[in-house]
């Protein structure tokens, strides 16, 4: 189990890998975002994007989930109060495979929240060639081991 104490700046953590098939962007893009790029192939092709694409959006949902089964799962996670910022860098295509990691940038204990600490990540989503095809940077709230490791540094906000 991951603690506020495990998150070290400069910490990688990895994402689990998926690879997104055309029926999962069109299952995907048909509720929550029915572009022609995301539906049909050849609108895909005709597009700038180059080919059947993932929604950004399909995209963010597949890096929490990555996110989720690489290590989340297995730590003391309260949430997140948001994201910080968001960049779709490179079309995801169908047959794309990707993978990635989340770094620590920084942690901190919370003097409003004992036993609670904020530790900030940026996160970067590839595909099977390399590529980021998504970064992201966004802070989340640990349960520290006890309120004590919590609260030794002290929180100024």
């Amino acid at each position: 189990m991951l603690y506020l104490e495990d998150f070290t700046p400069g910490r990688v953590l990895p994402l689990a890998s998926c690879t997104l098939d055309a029926a999962a962007i069109i299952e995907f893009a048909s509720e929550f975002d029915p572009q022609p790029m995301h539906l049909d192939e050849e609108a895909g092709k005709a597009s700038i994007l180059g080919g059947l694409a993932a929604s950004g959006w399909h995209t963010a949902s597949l890096f929490m989930r990555m996110m989720y089964d690489g290590w989340l799962a297995n730590s003391s996670s309260e949430g997140s109060p948001g994201i910080e910022f968001m960049k779709w860098k490179k079309p995801v295509i169908a047959g794309d495979t990707l993978c990635g990691q989340s770094t620590v940038i920084e942690a901190r204990p919370l003097r409003s929240r004992p036993g609670i600490g904020l530790v900030k990540f940026l996160h970067e989503v590839t595909n099977q060639n390399g590529d980021v095809v998504m970064r992201g940077e966004n802070p989340i709230m640990f349960r520290a081991r006890s309120v004590e490791n919590a609260t030794m540094a002290g929180d100024p906000a």
